[in-house]
Protein backbone atom coordinates (compact mmCIF):
# COMPACT_ATOMS: atom_id res chain seq x y z
CA UNK A 1 0.00 0.00 0.00
CA UNK A 2 1.33 3.46 -0.74
CA UNK A 3 1.01 5.63 1.58
CA UNK A 4 1.06 9.27 1.99
CA UNK A 5 3.66 10.00 4.90
CA UNK A 6 6.93 11.63 5.66
CA UNK A 7 9.70 9.44 3.71
CA UNK A 8 11.70 8.91 6.57
CA UNK A 9 9.02 7.39 8.27
CA UNK A 10 7.51 5.41 5.84
CA UNK A 11 11.22 3.54 5.29
CA UNK A 12 10.98 2.77 8.72
CA UNK A 13 7.32 1.92 9.09
CA UNK A 14 7.51 0.07 5.28
CA UNK A 15 6.64 -3.41 6.98
CA UNK A 16 3.31 -1.83 8.44
CA UNK A 17 1.49 -0.49 5.78
CA UNK A 18 0.88 -3.73 4.37
CA UNK A 19 -0.53 -5.51 7.77
CA UNK A 20 -3.64 -6.47 7.46
CA UNK A 21 -4.48 -4.50 10.76
CA UNK A 22 -3.52 -1.31 8.38
CA UNK A 23 -6.04 -2.17 5.66
CA UNK A 24 -8.66 -3.05 8.04
CA UNK A 25 -7.79 0.79 9.65
CA UNK A 26 -8.11 2.53 6.08
CA UNK A 27 -10.79 0.12 4.93
CA UNK A 28 -13.01 1.32 8.07
CA UNK A 29 -12.31 5.11 7.53
CA UNK A 30 -13.68 5.11 4.02
CA UNK A 31 -16.63 2.61 5.03
CA UNK A 32 -17.35 5.78 7.48
CA UNK A 33 -17.24 7.99 5.23
CA UNK A 34 -19.31 5.78 2.39
CA UNK A 35 -22.27 6.31 5.34
CA UNK A 36 -21.38 9.99 5.52
CA UNK A 37 -20.07 10.15 8.68
CA UNK A 38 -17.96 13.23 9.68
CA UNK A 39 -13.97 11.95 10.43
CA UNK A 40 -11.78 14.20 12.38
CA UNK A 41 -8.45 15.30 11.57
CA UNK A 42 -9.12 15.55 7.82
CA UNK A 43 -7.81 13.07 5.51
CA UNK A 44 -4.96 15.23 4.59
CA UNK A 45 -3.50 15.61 8.03
CA UNK A 46 -4.06 12.28 9.94
CA UNK A 47 -0.66 11.77 9.56
CA UNK A 48 0.51 15.20 10.29
CA UNK A 49 2.66 14.42 13.40
CA UNK A 50 4.88 12.51 11.21
CA UNK A 51 5.21 15.32 8.34
CA UNK A 52 6.26 18.04 11.10
CA UNK A 53 8.20 15.59 13.20
CA UNK A 54 10.91 13.75 10.55
CA UNK A 55 11.85 10.77 12.03
CA UNK A 56 15.55 12.27 11.56
CA UNK A 57 14.76 15.02 14.81
CA UNK A 58 13.12 13.37 17.04
CA UNK A 59 13.36 13.94 20.59
CA UNK A 60 10.58 13.34 22.05
CA UNK A 61 7.27 11.45 22.06
CA UNK A 62 4.13 13.00 23.87
CA UNK A 63 1.61 10.35 23.46
CA UNK A 64 -2.06 11.53 23.78
CA UNK A 65 -5.24 9.20 23.16
CA UNK A 66 -7.32 10.14 19.88
CA UNK A 67 -8.45 13.72 18.50
CA UNK A 68 -10.48 16.22 19.44
CA UNK A 69 -14.31 15.46 18.30
CA UNK A 70 -15.52 18.77 17.91
CA UNK A 71 -15.64 21.02 14.73
CA UNK A 72 -12.37 22.60 13.36
CA UNK A 73 -10.26 21.49 16.59
CA UNK A 74 -7.98 18.25 15.43
CA UNK A 75 -5.35 18.61 13.05
CA UNK A 76 -3.44 15.60 13.59
CA UNK A 77 -0.71 16.61 16.48
CA UNK A 78 -1.93 15.22 20.14
CA UNK A 79 -3.16 17.67 22.16
CA UNK A 80 -3.02 20.61 19.46
CA UNK A 81 -5.31 22.77 18.00
CA UNK A 82 -5.29 24.88 14.84
CA UNK A 83 -4.28 28.68 15.43
CA UNK A 84 -7.88 30.88 16.24
CA UNK A 85 -9.39 27.29 18.33
CA UNK A 86 -9.76 27.68 21.98
CA UNK A 87 -7.97 25.49 23.99
CA UNK A 88 -9.32 22.90 25.17
CA UNK A 89 -9.28 21.94 29.18
CA UNK A 90 -6.59 19.82 29.04
CA UNK A 91 -4.33 22.05 26.72
CA UNK A 92 -4.80 25.13 29.28
CA UNK A 93 -3.93 23.18 32.14
CA UNK A 94 -0.63 21.88 29.91
CA UNK A 95 -0.19 25.80 29.71
CA UNK A 96 -0.94 26.09 33.14
CA UNK A 97 2.36 23.70 33.99
CA UNK A 98 4.49 25.20 31.42
CA UNK A 99 3.64 28.65 33.72
CA UNK A 100 4.69 27.17 37.15
CA UNK A 101 7.48 25.02 35.48
CA UNK A 102 9.55 27.30 33.33
CA UNK A 103 7.52 30.79 33.54
CA UNK A 104 6.48 30.29 30.48
CA UNK A 105 3.58 33.33 29.74
CA UNK A 106 0.58 31.40 28.74
CA UNK A 107 0.19 32.02 25.11
CA UNK A 108 -3.24 33.48 22.91
CA UNK A 109 -2.24 30.19 20.65
CA UNK A 110 -3.37 26.19 21.35
CA UNK A 111 -1.18 25.35 18.01
CA UNK A 112 1.42 23.68 19.18
CA UNK A 113 3.10 23.29 15.94
CA UNK A 114 6.42 24.64 16.44
CA UNK A 115 7.07 21.80 19.49
CA UNK A 116 6.35 19.10 16.60
CA UNK A 117 9.01 21.24 14.71
CA UNK A 118 11.33 20.77 17.12
CA UNK A 119 11.62 17.14 17.19
CA UNK A 120 8.24 16.80 19.29
CA UNK A 121 6.37 13.74 17.82
CA UNK A 122 2.41 14.84 18.88
CA UNK A 123 1.36 11.33 18.42
CA UNK A 124 -2.15 10.14 19.21
CA UNK A 125 -2.72 6.37 20.05
CA UNK A 126 -5.85 6.18 17.60
CA UNK A 127 -5.08 8.96 14.55
CA UNK A 128 -8.74 9.67 13.91
CA UNK A 129 -12.46 10.11 15.81
CA UNK A 130 -16.00 9.96 14.51
CA UNK A 131 -17.24 13.70 14.51
CA UNK A 132 -18.57 14.13 19.05
CA UNK A 133 -17.98 11.16 19.24
CA UNK A 134 -14.59 10.07 21.89
CA UNK A 135 -13.29 7.07 21.49
CA UNK A 136 -15.51 6.12 17.89
CA UNK A 137 -12.47 4.75 16.11
CA UNK A 138 -10.26 2.78 19.15
CA UNK A 139 -10.92 -0.50 17.39
CA UNK A 140 -10.13 0.85 14.11
CA UNK A 141 -6.67 -0.71 13.57
CA UNK A 142 -5.22 2.37 14.55
CA UNK A 143 -3.58 1.75 17.64
CA UNK A 144 -1.94 -1.55 16.43
CA UNK A 145 0.25 1.02 14.43
CA UNK A 146 1.30 3.48 16.59
CA UNK A 147 2.10 0.95 18.78
CA UNK A 148 4.20 -0.26 16.21
CA UNK A 149 5.58 3.36 15.69
CA UNK A 150 6.19 3.24 19.29
CA UNK A 151 8.43 0.09 19.45
CA UNK A 152 10.28 1.32 15.73
CA UNK A 153 11.34 4.26 17.78
CA UNK A 154 12.33 1.62 20.63
CA UNK A 155 14.35 -0.47 18.45
CA UNK A 156 15.64 2.55 16.23
CA UNK A 157 16.38 5.25 17.74
CA UNK A 158 18.46 5.93 21.49
CA UNK A 159 17.75 9.28 24.10
CA UNK A 160 14.13 9.75 23.24
CA UNK A 161 11.95 11.23 26.43
CA UNK A 162 9.03 9.82 25.82
CA UNK A 163 5.87 11.86 28.18
CA UNK A 164 3.16 9.44 29.52
CA UNK A 165 0.34 11.39 30.52
CA UNK A 166 -2.41 9.21 32.47
CA UNK A 167 -2.96 5.85 32.66
CA UNK A 168 -3.48 5.16 29.07
CA UNK A 169 -0.84 6.64 27.68
CA UNK A 170 1.54 4.63 30.58
CA UNK A 171 0.11 1.36 29.45
CA UNK A 172 2.23 1.92 26.63
CA UNK A 173 5.50 1.63 29.10
CA UNK A 174 5.76 -1.88 28.51
CA UNK A 175 6.55 -0.99 24.53
CA UNK A 176 9.79 1.01 24.92
CA UNK A 177 13.52 -0.11 26.20
CA UNK A 178 14.13 2.08 29.01
CA UNK A 179 17.46 1.32 28.89
CA UNK A 180 18.38 2.93 25.75
CA UNK A 181 15.45 5.88 26.26
CA UNK A 182 13.71 7.94 28.83
CA UNK A 183 10.60 7.89 30.34
CA UNK A 184 8.52 10.50 32.35
CA UNK A 185 5.09 9.49 33.79
CA UNK A 186 2.22 11.70 35.56
CA UNK A 187 -1.01 12.15 35.63
CA UNK A 188 -3.68 13.24 32.29
CA UNK A 189 -3.80 16.95 32.28
CA UNK A 190 -7.88 16.16 32.05
CA UNK A 191 -9.58 18.40 34.78
CA UNK A 192 -10.53 15.30 36.20
CA UNK A 193 -6.86 14.33 36.86
CA UNK A 194 -4.88 17.29 36.47
CA UNK A 195 -4.61 17.91 40.38
CA UNK A 196 -3.37 13.99 41.02
CA UNK A 197 -0.23 14.34 39.64
CA UNK A 198 -0.20 16.39 36.43
CA UNK A 199 0.40 19.94 38.38
CA UNK A 200 4.19 20.26 39.36
CA UNK A 201 5.39 17.04 37.28
CA UNK A 202 7.67 19.69 35.81
CA UNK A 203 7.81 17.63 32.88
CA UNK A 204 8.96 20.39 30.67
CA UNK A 205 11.96 21.32 32.32
CA UNK A 206 12.79 17.59 33.21
CA UNK A 207 12.93 17.04 29.25
CA UNK A 208 15.21 19.31 28.66
CA UNK A 209 17.72 18.39 31.39
CA UNK A 210 17.75 14.74 30.18
CA UNK A 211 18.14 16.60 26.21
CA UNK A 212 21.06 18.42 27.11
CA UNK A 213 22.84 15.80 29.48
CA UNK A 214 22.57 13.43 26.44
CA UNK A 215 24.21 16.17 24.13
CA UNK A 216 21.27 17.27 22.41
CA UNK A 217 19.74 21.06 22.17
CA UNK A 218 16.60 21.80 24.43
CA UNK A 219 13.10 22.48 23.00
CA UNK A 220 11.99 26.14 23.29
CA UNK A 221 8.64 25.52 24.67
CA UNK A 222 7.67 28.98 24.17
CA UNK A 223 4.68 29.79 21.49
CA UNK A 224 5.08 33.28 21.61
Amino acid sequence: MDVRIEPGWKDLLKNEFSKPYFQQATTFIKMEKAQGKTIYPPGGLIFNAFENTPVDILKVVLLGQDPYHGPGQAHGLSFSVPDGVNPPPSLVNIFKELNTDIGMPIPKTGNLTSWAKQGVLLLNSVLTVRANEAGSHAKSGWMEFTDAVIRKISDEKEGIVFLLWGKFAQEKQVLIDETKHHVLKAAHPSPFSADKGFFGCKHFSKTNELLMKDGRDPINWSLS
